[in-house]
Order: structure tokens, then C-alpha cells, then sequence
């Protein structure tokens, strides 16, 4: 993925999350994002005083803002948004990078949880807080379609959980198959889920 033009400062954190999301935390060095990001080595203390788990911690941070702020480009782009044809899009996203650009890269908040949840506590805040995040922009879409309050949160989680392990299984299989799997099993449940008799209690009926 080319770096987009952003501030230097952007561009690091960016960099981060691109290379922890292909190669894990421990394999990402400052070097490397300083390079990736095209940026001067010195600058890295410049502007991450607290090193390398700082920028672990804002590039975690980044990408749970960018999978959230995807939900509403995703709803933006259906004709008539569903439960399912929102996660049919989640998932999408997926299947295309790894059918144009391989199985490279994965999720970076997951990928830094792994890594880092049993020893670096800011980092697992800094997953929790991202995940976090990412299932309230869900669960606030759900809301929206007629998914009642109550479940639009643990529909949300088992979106979210389903996807980030189809990613995993399909990086391990070098397939897709998971991820169309849980686009087609789950998108029914969903749903259901918006158009069962208490789904008008989610969007103020």
C-alpha cells in the first residue's frame, strides 16, 4: 500500500500499522518505519518521545479509527443496507486485497494484540480501546437497520470476532474460503435480527 500524503508525523504512525500488520510488533523496527515512511530517523524521537511502544499504541489507535470510520463508507455504498450486506462488505474488503495483493498483511490491532497484550499493558489498552470503538460503529449501524438495542452490541462482537478469525484462517490456509464462509453463514442471522418482531425498538418505533 503507497503512503498517502500526510504530515511526517502521520505518515510514521500510518507507516506503523502498515508494517505491524504484515509483519507483527517484535519484527517492526523504528528503522523500518522511519524508511517505510520516508521520514528522518531523528525524528522518530521527535515526535514518540515514548519510542517504540508509543508508536505501537498510536498505530493501533489509527487503525481502530479506520475500521470504524469504514462502516459508514460501507453503508454510504449500499443501495439498501442490511445487517448482511454490511458484513458481506466487511468482509469484502478482505477477499479483495488477498485475491489482488496476496495474504500478506493482516489486522494490525490483532496483530499487536498477539504480540504485545501479555507485556506491554498500554498496548492492550490501546487494542481493547480500538476494538472497542470498531464495535460501537457497528453496533450504532445496527441500531440504525432495525436491529434492536439489546443485541445490535453482541451482534456486533460476533461480526467483528468472525471476521478477525477468517482473516487469520485464511492467512494460514492462503484462501478466502473462511471469509466467504462467514460472510454467507452469518449473513442470514443478521438479518433475521432486523427484521424479527422487536426490531423497531432499535431505530425508535
Amino acid at each position: 500500500m503507497a503512503v498517502p500524503e500526510r504530515a511526517p508525523r502521520e505518515r510514521m504512525v500510518f507507516s506503523a500499522a502498515q508494517l505491524i500488520r504484515r509483519d507483527g510488533v517484535s519484527s517492526t523496527g523504528m528503522r523500518d518505519v522511519a524508511a517505510h515512511a520516508r521520514a528522518p530517523r531523528g525524528s522518530l524521537q521527535h515526535y514518540f518521545p515514548g519510542g517504540k511502544e508509543q508508536l505501537v499504541n498510536e498505530a493501533v489507535g489509527w487503525a481502530g479509527r479506520y475500521a470504524g470510520d469504514r462502516v459508514a463508507r460501507f453503508l454510504a455504498a449500499l443501495p439498501e443496507p442490511t445487517p448482511g450486506a454490511l458484513f458481506a462488505l466487511m468482509v469484502r474488503q478482505w477477499t479483495d486485497e488477498y485475491e489482488s495483493h496476496g495474504f500478506g498483511g493482516g489486522c494490525p490491532v490483532a496483530a499487536a494484540t498477539v504480540d504485545r497484550a501479555g507485556s506491554a499493558d498500554s498496548t492492550r489498552e490501546a487494542a481493547s480501546a480500538a476494538f472497542t470503538g470498531w464495535t460501537g460503529a457497528v453496533a450504532g449501524a445496527l441500531t440504525g437497520m432495525g436491529v434492536p438495542v439489546e443485541r445490535a452490541t453482541p451482534l456486533a462482537t460476533l461480526m467483528i470476532s468472525s471476521l478477525e478469525g477468517a482473516i487469520l484462517i485464511a492467512r494460514a490456509e492462503r484462501s478466502v474460503r473462511a471469509l466467504t464462509t462467514v460472510a454467507r453463514e452469518l449473513g442470514p442471522l443478521l438479518d433475521a435480527a432486523a427484521s424479527g418482531p422487536d426490531s423497531g425498538r432499535g431505530t425508535g418505533e
